[in-house]
């Protein structure tokens, strides 16, 4: 069941179904909500019954990015009004000054293009069509599908992180790199780097090993 409010949603789960079963059910109820919810802006996400891992979370999260206009910027336990409205709110506002170049929260769906003159965090996911250039480095906390131009001023020693890595293309300084083949439905989600060598990209298991290699 999926409840709403002014500032936010709650998505009640039931504890009996597995979670590919309640995810299948989430799909259909979004999508046929779709139009309800395209007049919706940025809003906070509760959940209620089942409970459900980081890595789960991100999936439903995935899953309403592809099939809404909605823009989740927190997830809470809370699901009070007046509380999803401060998470909101805070979050708008951090977004607000990570525009300048330090950090930005929320999900860039397709046709969104995010410009910063440093480097930026960003806390969400890049979908396909998405386009991040910064003029340093590019850290995401969620998964990299779009595209992202690193060091775009020219800076070969950028570097782009994120938890997943599949771009549709990385450039770093004048360095162009093209996604790798998808990944098995098998594969585990691993962090990764991607940063320029002897004039090449490498996208690498992000560790302490490769971390020193580095010259930032």
């Amino acid at each position: 069941m999926i409840k709403g409010n002014k500032y936010g949603i709650v998505v009640v789960l039931d504890e009996s179904k597995e979670f590919d079963e309640l995810m299948e059910e989430l799909k259909n109820k979004f999508a046929e909500s779709s139009k309800f919810f395209n007049n919706s802006s940025s809003m906070a996400i509760s959940f209620e019954g089942k409970k459900l891992s980081f890595e789960e979370q991100r999936e439903i999260l995935d899953m309403i990015s592809e099939n809404t206009e909605l823009n989740i910027v927190c997830v809470m336990d809370d699901t009070d009004e007046e509380k999803h409205r401060e998470c909101v709110e805070n979050a708008l506002n951090d977004s607000t000054d990570a525009v300048g170049g330090q950090f930005y929260k929320g999900t860039l769906r397709s046709g969104q293009v995010l410009e910063s003159d440093s480097s930026i965090v960003i806390l969400g996911d890049v979908n396909p069509g998405a386009k991040v250039l910064s003029a340093g480095n590019v850290v995401i906390l969620g998964s990299l599908k779009g595209t992202v131009y690193a060091g775009i001023k020219g800076n070969p020693n950028a570097f782009v992180v994120a938890l997943e890595m599949y771009p549709v293309q990385i450039k770093i300084g004048d360095i162009i790199a093209r996604c790798a083949d998808k990944p098995k439905k098998s594969s585990k989600p691993e962090t990764k780097i991607a940063y320029v060598d002897g004039g090449n990209i490498y996208i690498e298991p992000l560790n302490r090993e490769v971390l020193s290699d580095l010259n930032f």
